[in-house]
């Protein structure tokens, strides 16, 4: 397919992975909106310069093959690197990788490895490194649910995972120490994208294996290859990280101290940001018309979707009629624009706006309005699913536990109460609680979000082939056959065709997920930070080109 680049200014990523939106606010968040931030004293000009941002969850884990969370990657994307990585631009660049090589039937890349390369204990850096590393998070240890982000490109990597074939038959080979080999099933245009994510980082065999179940516990039990180590983590607290001396590109770090900060609470990190405690902060939409003249404001809007998903083994949600209701219950305009009222914007489906669909047109204008606002159809959908069901049923939503989220849930209560006259139980979770109940598929259904690894609708539609409860434990042969032929499709008329048709399935045939809106952000950024760069997918906001002015 081909790929449009995109200007890093018309969409913006996970930046500081956090909800923006309406908070519910009270008297000191409000005092503290109507102070101009630029009328602050900037603090950070002067003693110590510390590059601060916040996290709206906790830091799960920092251990590369069970690490899924968006804020987890945010600070592995900065104290490693992998072959690639994206550039001010959010363009891949070369990396620990100088160069690559693409054969020409476009299944084998070459890549070749920097001179001197060393973790920061000044072991080297080999391309034994990614083969280890890899094959780790195309095996059965991985517990992140990332596997499929290798085994389904990669010859051999299903198998392995099923323990069918053994690691040396797998297509990722080092022929050296500074020469890595990698052999596709099918030609994948973005695949040197998808080597700037954490998944695809290394690992030192010798150190991870000595580490043991320990490994990555501590920041004392890890080892870097990126612009930054960390120097202490702390799961519901954050980590603090410290320009990393052995990295190849350390000439070009700037900023030799950072930290991410776990902070749930929206007003919080306003107050944060005002007092000269954080460099960025994201504003709830009740902040957004006091600080939208500021000079330190700014609005974008990312490549990721926020989205009921349903539990197709639960009782009540197996029922069609009943998840076609609550999708067509939610005014998803009112719930963008005047509740979150921060850029995002209404979603009509799963793919964000702005992905890529063809030369033409993007994804979602193809595809066009597939999860659409309709309470008179919703109130006759769930009087039919009742009667299905005989009896009317309690209908509980998990949330994650940070103010926009329970936010956002609070408007769906309201929604469905007012257009299906049905009153809803809220299920406040933190985000570990909660991912463990959908993992488990001990839920109902649950408020969920997805950003995209690369600009292609195959990153948000791949996700429903498994059958695992966290995705609904949804199972469907034409899907399954509809994606398996899209990745292998060397037409891209018809692997668009194949993919718009998958959307639809998911969507609108069979209500697997109710897609609500597509995130956006208003950020305050101080101004003497320069060079904080947010990505429009992948991985999270970047350290390494930062510098104060």
């Amino acid at each position: 397919m081909k790929k449009r680049v995109l200007a890093l200014g018309s969409v913006a990523c996970l930046a500081i992975s956090m909800l923006t939106g309406c908070g519910f606010t009270g008297s000191k968040e409000s005092t503290a909106a109507s102070e101009s931030a630029s009328e602050k004293e900037d603090t950070t000009q002067s003693g110590s310069q510390v590059l601060s941002v916040y996290a709206n969850a906790e830091i799960k884990t920092l251990v590369q093959w069970a690490a899924s969370d968006s804020q987890s990657a945010m600070v592995n994307n900065n104290a490693f690197e992998g072959l690639l990585r994206l550039d001010e631009k959010s363009e891949a660049q070369p990396a620990l990788a100088e160069s690559y090589d693409v054969s020409d039937d476009k299944l084998t890349y070459t890549f070749h490895l920097r001179d001197g390369l060393v973790w920061s204990n000044e072991t080297p850096l080999t391309a034994e490194d990614f083969v280890f590393s890899w094959l780790k998070q195309m095996s059965t240890e991985a517990t992140n649910g990332y596997s499929f982000i290798m085994t389904d490109y990669i010859v051999n990597g299903a198998e392995y995972n099923e323990g069918t074939v053994k690691g040396e038959e797998v297509g990722i080979k080092a022929l050296d120490e500074k020469t890595l080999q990698v052999t596709l099933k099918a030609p994948t245009p973005y695949f040197p994208r998808l080597t700037t994510l954490c998944q695809f980082f290394p690992l030192n065999e010798a150190y991870v294996t000595e580490k043991g179940d320990q490994y990555g516990l501590s920041a004392d039990n890890m080892i870097y290859c990126g612009p930054y180590t960390i120097t202490s983590y702390d799961p519901a607290v954050g980590a603090t990280l410290k320009k990393n001396e052995k990295y190849w590109d350390a000439a070009e770090v700037k900023v030799d101290n950072a930290q991410v900060r776990v902070m749930k609470d929206g007003a919080a990190a306003l107050n944060a940001y005002l007092a000269n405690e954080l460099s960025q902060v994201k504003l709830d939409s009740s902040n957004v018309a006091a600080y939208e003249n500021d000079p330190e404001f700014h609005s974008e809007s990312e490549f990721r979707t926020e989205y009921l998903q349903f539990s197709l083994t639960n009782p009540v949600m197996a029922n069609e009629n009943i998840r076609r209701a609550v999708s067509m219950a939610i005014d998803r305009d009112t719930l963008a624009k005047a509740i979150l009222a921060d850029g995002s914007s209404p979603s009509a489906g799963l793919i964000a706006e702005g992905m890529y669909g063809n030369d033409s047109k993007t994804f979602r204008e193809l595809n066009g309005n597939i999860s659409p606002f309709d309470k008179e159809q919703a109130k006759k959908y769930w009087e039919d699913g009742v009667k299905e069901l005989g009896e009317t049923p309690t209908l509980t939503l998990l949330v994650r536990d940070d103010s926009v989220t329970k936010a956002i849930a609070t408007y769906i209560q309201s929604e469905l109460n007012k257009n299906l006259g049905i009153d809803i139980v809220i299920d406040t979770k933190t985000v570990q609680a909660r991912n463990e109940l959908m993992d488990s598929g001990n839920y109902m259904f649950a408020s969920t979000a997805w950003g995209a690894d690369y600009d292609d609708a195959m990153t948000y539609l791949d996700l429903w082939t498994n059958g695992t409860p966290y995705r609904g434990s949804y199972t469907n042969e034409k899907y399954n056959e509809l994606i398996n032929g899209a990745r292998t499709e060397t037409d891209d008329a018809k692997r668009l065709d194949m993919l718009l048709e998958a959307e639809k399935i998911l969507v609108k045939d069979e209500v697997v997920v109710a897609p609500l809106f597509h995130r956006g952000s208003a950020t305050l950024t101080k101004s003497n930070v320069k060079g904080l760069i947010n990505h429009p997918f992948g991985p999270e906001v970047e350290f390494k080109y930062a510098y104060f002015e």
